[in-house]
């Protein structure tokens, strides 16, 4: 179940002080900690798929991986302020994100759904959120998603941190719009009666954004080369085969 989970407490020690990631051979991994399956904490533990993924990317690159935890939210601004080097968080290429940041090659291809409480007969899709109160994550790209449908206007967004699957659940909304991988997560994982609603109305490729300087290309251009052999060799279809029982890192005609 996607918990509102922040644990800052999971970090690794000695970051302060710290020479720069670069000079350290280190690189400093920003995620909320609360995005199940992707990362989460459990039994005092930070896992999920972007763990595994961030944790080849080091052994492939020769860099040492430290994860901090914040809310989702607070992510973009710690990159921006320097103090993580990348965020694993499924973050989406927009056009906006790539004037301000140097992506790597995207390692998931997704899409975005609509999730409803179970037993719904008026949503059978995005077309159908005309006139209803929709949910997304605070600080996520589906509220834009949202706002750029030629309806937008007739929709009333609401943006989270914790509880959007509860209040979808409940009723206090009428549906959350998050990525089709994790929808179909939530729902097998949550006591929740929720449901997934039509299709995918949008594809979403999520990468690792840097700093745009010349250090932050340096290290993107690293961990991109890493990313490369784990995609060529099948570790990252490995990784997602583990917690998806599915490949989600290339698109179906990839």
């Amino acid at each position: 179940m996607l918990k509102p989970i922040l644990a800052a407490a999971v970090t690794a020690a000695g970051l302060a002080g710290a020479a720069t990631a670069q000079e350290a051979d280190s690189l400093r991994v920003g995620m909320s900690g609360g995005y199940f399956p992707f990362t989460f904490v459990r039994q005092d533990e930070l896992q999920g798929f972007e763990v595994d993924v961030m944790e080849a990317v080091g052994e492939e690159a020769g860099l040492e991986i430290t994860f901090e935890t914040m809310s989702f939210s607070g992510l973009i601004g710690a990159l921006e302020a320097g103090r993580i080097d990348t965020i694993a968080n499924q973050i989406t290429i927009t056009p906006e994100r790539q004037e301000a940041f140097a992506f790597t090659q995207p390692y998931v291809i997704d899409g975005a759904q609509v999730v409803t409480k179970a037993g719904n007969t008026e949503i059978a899709g995005v077309e159908d959120l005309k006139g209803r109160t929709v949910a997304v994550n605070l600080g996520s790209n589906f509220e834009q998603l949202l706002r750029d449908l030629p309806y937008a206007d007739e929709i009333e967004i609401r943006t989270y941190e914790t509880n959007i699957e509860q209040d979808t659940a409940l009723g206090r909304v009428d549906a959350f719009v998050m990525d089709r991988v994790s929808s179909a997560q939530v729902i097998q994982e949550s006591p929740l009666p929720l449901e997934l609603a039509g299709q995918p109305f949008s594809e979403i490729r999520n990468a690792l954004p840097f700093r745009d300087t010349e250090d932050g290309r340096a290290l993107r251009d690293r961990v991109d080369a890493a990313l490369t052999t784990l995609k060529e060799d099948g570790t990252l279809a490995e990784i997602s085969q583990k917690w998806f029982d599915s490949d989600i890192t290339t698109a179906a005609t990839e």
